[in-house]
Parts: C-alpha cells; sequence; structure tokens
C-alpha cells in the first residue's frame, strides 16, 4: 500500500488546486474543429444536384451540422452559395442569406459577399448587388475595398451603372470604407474607356490627395487614352506629359510612342521629331517603328529634307528598317518625283534581307502611272508576279486609272475583264470612265459587253455608265430616262 506521502508533489498540487482531474480532451476545441470538418464532408457528398433539388441544398447544411452537433462554418455556406450560382439558382439564395443574417452567430467572412456581388454583376443584376453590398454589416462584417471594388466592376461594365458610381461612394464613405488605391484603378480605366479622359485625370489627383503616390501604370494609361481620343482637338498632351514627369514620372517607351502616333495623326510631324529629340536626351533610344512614324509624319507635312535625315539617323543608330519604313521612304520619293530611286531601293531592300510586298509595288506602279510610264508599270507588275507578289484589286485599279488617263481604252477594257474574272467587286469608279469612254469613242457594243459581264458579277454600275449608254443610242435622253438616272445614283450608292 503506498502512503499519501509517498503522491508526487505536482499531482498534490494539482488535486488540491482543481479538486479534480484534468479536462476530458472529447471537450477540447480541436474536436469541435474536427467534427465540424466531418459535417463539411459529409454535406459535400450528400449535398443533391442543384439543378435538380436546390431547395434541400440549405436543409441539407443544418441537417449535416445538427448531426455531428456543431454549428455550421462560414465556408460550409460559401460552398452552398457557390453551388448556387453555379446554376444561377437565384431564388434559392435569398433564404440562405436570411439564415446566415439572422441564425447564425459568427462574423461572415467578406470574400463571400464579393463573390455574390461579381456574380449578380455577370447576370446583370446590378440592383442585387447594391442591395448586398449595403446589407453587408447586417452579417456581422466589416466591410472593406474588397467589396466595394467587387461593386465598382459590375458599376463601371455600363453606362448606367457609372452614373450610380458617386451614390455607392457616398454611402461607402458612411459604412467606414477608405478608398484604396485599387478603387481608384477602376474608376481611372472605366473612365478612360469611354473617353472621359479629363475626369479620369480628376480622379488620379484626388487619389494622390488621399496620401496614395503617383502610380505609374495608371499615369501610362491615361497617357494613351488621351492619344487615342478621337477629338484631339483641345488635348495638351505634352503638358500633361510635362506635369507628370515633375511629379515623378518616367515615360518608357511605349509611352513615347504613343505620344509620336498622336502627333503623327494630328499633322504635326515636326512635334514628333522632337518628341524623338526629348527621347533621346532622356537616355531612351527610339526603335525603328518610332523612326517609321516619325518619317511618315515629316513626308505628309511635305519636309523631304528631314525626312531624309531621319532616315539615315536610323540607320546610323544601327537599326534594320522594317518593310514598313521602307514603304514610307518610298512613298516619300515618289512624291517628289524620284521614282528612278524609289526602284533602286527595292534592290537595297533585297541585299538587306527585306523582301517588297504588295504595297512596296502598288506605290511604285502608281508613280509610275501618273508618270505615263505605263510600259515600265507593266515591266513592275511582271516583275512582282515572278517574286511572288500576288496583285490584289488596288494593283488593276492603278494601271486601269493609268490606262485610262493615258487613253488607252483597249487595253483598258482587258484589265477591266481581267478585274471582274479574279477580283470579287462590288463598284468601282473606274468602270464608269472606262465604259463612258467606250461610248464617247462609239464603243457602244462593247460597252454592254462589259456592263453585261459586270452585272453577271454582281458588280453595280454608276449614274455615269448608264448616261453614257443612253446617250450612244444616238438620242437625247426623255424625261423618263433622265428621271431613271436620277434614281440610279443614289441607289448604288448604297452600302
Amino acid at each position: 500500500m503506498v502512503r499519501a506521502s509517498a503522491l508526487k508533489p505536482s499531482s498534490k498540487f494539482f488535486m488540491r488546486k482543481h479538486r479534480k482531474w484534468p479536462v476530458s480532451p472529447y471537450n477540447t476545441r480541436w474536436h469541435q474543429i474536427f467534427n465540424q470538418n466531418q459535417a463539411f464532408q459529409s454535406l459535400k457528398k450528400s449535398s443533391p444536384p442543384p439543378e435538380n433539388q436546390p431547395h434541400l441544398l440549405l436543409p441539407t447544411l443544418v441537417y449535416s451540422f445538427s448531426t455531428y452537433n456543431v454549428d455550421p462554418t462560414p465556408e460550409a455556406y460559401h460552398f452552398v452559395l457557390k453551388t448556387l450560382t453555379k446554376t444561377s439558382q437565384f431564388d434559392h439564395i435569398a433564404p440562405v442569406l436570411r439564415r446566415l443574417e439572422t441564425v447564425e452567430k459568427f462574423d461572415t467572412p467578406e470574400h463571400i459577399f464579393a463573390h455574390l456581388i461579381g456574380f449578380y454583376g455577370r447576370w446583370n443584376r446590378t440592383q442585387d448587388a447594391i442591395d448586398l453590398f449595403y446589407r453587408i454589416l447586417r452579417f456581422r462584417c466589416v466591410p472593406s475595398a474588397h467589396s466595394l471594388n467587387a461593386l465598382l466592376y459590375v458599376l463601371c461594365g455600363s453606362c448606367e451603372g457609372l452614373k450610380l458610381v458617386p451614390e455607392i461612394l457616398l454611402r461607402s464613405h458612411v459604412m467606414g470604407i477608405r478608398l484604396e488605391e485599387s478603387s481608384f484603378r477602376i474608376l481611372i480605366d472605366a473612365l478612360c474607356a469611354i473617353g472621359k479622359v479629363g475626369y479620369a485625370i480628376d480622379i488620379m489627383n484626388c487619389m494622390m490627395n488621399n496620401g496614395y503616390g503617383l502610380n505609374v501604370k495608371i499615369c501610362s494609361l491615361i497617357l494613351s487614352s488621351m492619344c487615342e481620343q478621337k477629338d484631339s482637338e483641345g488635348v495638351d498632351v505634352m503638358g500633361f506629359l510635362g506635369e507628370m514627369q515633375k511629379l515623378g514620372f518616367c515615360p518608357g517607351m511605349m509611352d513615347y510612342s504613343n505620344v509620336i502616333r498622336f502627333m503623327v495623326k494630328q499633322g504635326r510631324g515636326l512635334d514628333a521629331l522632337n518628341v524623338v529629340i526629348k527621347m533621346k536626351g532622356e537616355g531612351i533610344k527610339p526603335d525603328v517603328i518610332c523612326y517609321t512614324m516619325v518619317l511618315h509624319g515629316v513626308i505628309t507635312e511635305g519636309d523631304f529634307k528631314k525626312a531624309d535625315q531621319v532616315f539615315d539617323e536610323l540607320l546610323v543608330l544601327g537599326l534594320v528598317p522594317d518593310v514598313y519604313t521602307y514603304n514610307v521612304y518610298i512613298n516619300g520619293l515618289c512624291k517628289q518625283n524620284k521614282v528612278e530611286s524609289g526602284l533602286m531601293m527595292i534592290s537595297s531592300m533585297e541585299e538587306l534581307g527585306c523582301k517588297p510586298n504588295l504595297i512596296t509595288y502598288n506605290i511604285l506602279l502608281k508613280a509610275l502611272c501618273n508618270n505615263g510610264e505605263l510600259r515600265r508599270a507593266r515591266e513592275l507588275m511582271r516583275e512582282m508576279t515572278l517574286n511572288g507578289v500576288g496583285v490584289n484589286l488596288q494593283t488593276h485599279r492603278i494601271m486601269l486609272d493609268g490606262l485610262f488617263g493615258k487613253g488607252d481604252i483597249e487595253e483598258a477594257c482587258v484589265f477591266m475583264e481581267e478585274m471582274l474574272d479574279k477580283v470579287l467587286v462590288r463598284f468601282c469608279s473606274s468602270f464608269d470612265e472606262v465604259i463612258y469612254g467606250l461610248c464617247h469613242r462609239g464603243l457602244a457594243c462593247k460597252a454592254m459587253e462589259l456592263l453585261k459581264k459586270m452585272i453577271d458579277k454582281n458588280v453595280a454600275p454608276g449614274a455615269k455608265a448608264w448616261e453614257a449608254l443612253l446617250l450612244s443610242s444616238g438620242s437625247e435622253p426623255s424625261l423618263e430616262e433622265t428621271t431613271w438616272t436620277g434614281l440610279v445614283e443614289p441607289m448604288v450608292a448604297l452600302p
């Protein structure tokens, strides 16, 4: 028999202090978590198909957890809601939310509401998304920018939703939600998408006034949107760029490319050249795309001397011109009536491994036809065919216009028939010119043959062709014929 004095001092101290043995391990927190996990697995296995019996999901949830004598978890409710959203069971979501709000006691995680708000947005149920956002506090959840951003994504997806954003922002302030940088980005993206760049700049200024630093991606987005404005009058791109640089914005290659493209579209090629100079001053080497755009801009302005300097500069910098660069430069040469230099550029291109394309040949063909050099134009057309460059409708039209301009109507007819045989076209003004020329030369029969072939190919003759055929009959058009001609003209102009 062991005497009481033989018990360990620690054991006697525990019994004297607590007067009971340690708590059973079956009543600890880990056992409750284990039962909740078991109930959750049971819920997943016994859940009925939502497309057949969606109304049984909530009772199954309650039964699964009551079987294990534990309360449902937020994850279980999220599972039920996700299951209902997958099959768009709108009517059965409300009872789940009602029980979650009135029966359960836990703090509902915010990501559940963000998921539901996004779901309502995808189904254009904007009001449901707004109502749920306003109810978040009732679910013992402290809302943040996470749920607000989910709602902003929904609202910014339509013009009607954007009108509701100011009210939502005011209510979110009352709810204690602080706008994060991501929230401002959503608003700026939406405003730039609808062309309200001025408002986007105001939002960016508001963001910085709220203590956030200058965001490089937002600056680039606004700058790009400014450069894409269709109504570019009054848009001070360089002014905005200068102000942002003062605040620490360092534009990259893409930013400068957008600005150069904007300047060229406005017909300000020399200003685009100044942007390239600014890039080099900041240590950014312009690429061949920048130089090609500037080259196009200065040629459009007619400053061919600057164009030569730009082309030489890109070569000196070690940049390799592509076919687009060569096409722009050849077009500039042709505008100066330097067709021979343009033809020589084809050889230079091939030596550098840059194969001329259809645009290259069409530029030179048009220049030759404009100069009346139809023989050389035919030779060039044969050359392009031998080089594997197929002709298109524009090629035929260039040759057709050149032949007609020189008065070679018979060969123009040959080209016209070739166009009708190889190319499907609905209307071509050059066809009317050829028919008119044939009728003017007394070749009405040939004109009628071409007209019949045009109609067989579903090509609409113009009013000038009909008028020429009427006049070729040898009498003045009657009142009815004149009226008919007047009706034909607007009809053929329809798309």
